[in-house]
């Protein structure tokens, strides 16, 4: 998802820079304490470094000014899409600064459609278009309606995880395991452009722990435990 002629020396930049793995977007009212919190628990469970508002349900007209460096300085922004997200000018807001940040830091967006398919965040159709019309109808700031618009088409036609009729718990280890995979690789390319040789000794144990010999001695273990 890198921005179109960006360099690799200014992604890594951007990398070293980042406080966080991940910023997690979402609806307070409609997932914060169930989907979210769920899928935030799992995050930090794997290592995964990552920011969650706890205040979404009292705030202000505009974002804090420690919420947009947190989303700025996050390697990938996970946003959680539900019914409701757009109902929010909060939401919206914190939405079309994540997409600022792909095209300018090259972040990672992983939308995560909750309830809701794709098309809908898309064209705002059906109870997600319902929830953006009665907040659009009160924003006299037409810049700010289509700017916000924007983010939302762009973000619907990224690739992400689509709930359906799948069972939750199997849903967010998928999310996870793609933020695992994204983020995760970082410190061992970073340990192994200063430790030489280490990919061969590493090859090596792997191939150890895998010889009969070593098979052999689990084994060996395994009965001696079982006597005790």
């Amino acid at each position: 998802m890198a921005v179109q002629g960006a360099s690799s020396s200014s992604l890594s930049s951007f990398i070293h820079r980042c406080k966080y793995d991940v910023f997690l977007s979402f609806r307070g009212e409609d997932t914060h304490k169930k989907f979210t919190a769920h899928l935030y628990a799992a995050l930090v469970h794997q290592g995964i470094n990552t920011y969650i508002d706890d205040d979404k349900l009292q705030r202000g007209e505009e974002i804090s000014q420690a919420l947009s460096e947190a989303i700025e300085s996050s390697r990938i922004s996970v946003v959680v899409l539900s019914e409701n997200y757009a109902s929010s000018r909060w939401c919206l807001e914190e939405l079309a600064m994540i997409i600022d940040c792909r095209k300018t830091k090259q972040q990672t967006i992983l939308p995560v459609f909750y309830d809701i398919d794709p098309t809908e965040v898309r064209h705002q159709s059906k109870s997600f278009g319902e929830a953006w019309a009665k907040l659009k109808d009160k924003i006299k700031d037409e810049t700010k309606v289509q700017r916000w618009k924007s983010a939302l088409t762009e973000v619907a036609e990224l690739a992400g995880f689509t709930l359906g009729d799948r069972n939750e718990y199997e849903f967010i280890q998928e999310v996870v395991l793609k933020v695992f995979k994204v983020v995760k690789p970082k410190s061992l390319n970073h340990v192994s452009k200063h430790l030489v040789g280490m990919q061969s000794r590493v090859q090596d144990i792997h191939d150890t722990l895998l010889s009969p010999e070593v098979n052999d001695c689990r084994q060996q273990w395994k009965k001696l435990l079982f006597v005790f």
